[in-house]
């Protein structure tokens, strides 16, 4: 039976990236919604899978995009009952805020590559596939851990880089779908004024994706399936 998965996206080039493969060979058929385009239409308990997307806009800026409030419904209502999705940075923010989390500006832009300290729940799940990869962070904002999370990896810079809720939803502040080095040149045209702001070198960032793409490709689909797997029936 084919099963769907409605990806919420709120720019172009943060997509699912390496994710797809990994959905297509799951037996899930892919539908995007541009999420400013609104969601409000779409039932929030009937798909299979609904992964929800990062972008360059705060949870907190609902006056200015109201289509995150109605987003943010939307997961609530889907985690209410109890249907797996998965959340990527921006919608990792938006899932906490749905359970109550406060979501708010960190101070620090974590932009780059690291690896993750994972907890000792972390290490025995599906995240286990990213020991000692050097992730790709894009953020500027994180949230607190929302009641009845499990956290399940860190950073230096963040302390909330992941948690689960229950087995049904996975919320990830980094980005292990990045697909590199192949669409590193989206992220920097598409976020120059960010780097040019935080005053990031963009050939540093060029370097590094091509000198850890291909693993951090190939542990970002090892990660999805094991977690797909793991799916309730």
């Amino acid at each position: 039976m084919v099963k769907r998965v409605v990806a919420l996206r709120h720019v172009a080039f943060e997509d699912l990236g390496s994710f797809e493969s990994v959905l297509h060979d799951a037996g899930y058929f892919i539908y995007y919604r541009n999420a400013g385009r609104g969601v409000s239409d779409i039932d929030p308990v009937s798909p299979e899978l609904v992964v929800v997307l990062g972008g360059p806009i705060g949870v907190y800026e609902g006056a200015a995009y109201p289509f995150l409030d109605d987003e943010r419904r939307l997961i609530a209502a889907r985690l209410s009952a109890k249907r797996p999705t998965l959340a990527i940075c921006l919608g990792a923010q938006l899932l906490a805020s749905a359970l109550g989390a406060k979501v708010y500006a960190s101070g620090t832009k974590e932009i780059g590559f690291s690896p993750l300290t994972l907890t000792e729940t972390g290490a025995k799940g599906a995240l286990r596939h990213l020991t000692d990869v050097p992730v790709f962070h894009w953020h500027g904002d994180t949230f607190e851990l929302p009641s009845g999370a499990q956290l399940l990896a860190s950073t230096s810079v963040c302390r909330n880089q992941a948690f689960a809720i229950g087995a049904h939803a996975l919320a990830l502040q980094f980005h292990p779908e990045a697909d590199f080095p192949d669409h590193i040149e989206d992220w920097l045209v598409g976020h120059a004024a960010e780097l040019a702001a935080a005053r990031i070198d963009v050939r540093g960032l060029r370097a590094r994706a091509v000198e850890v793409g291909s693993t951090l490709r190939e542990a970002g689909r090892r990660m999805p399936q094991e977690w797909l797997d793991a799916l309730p029936g």
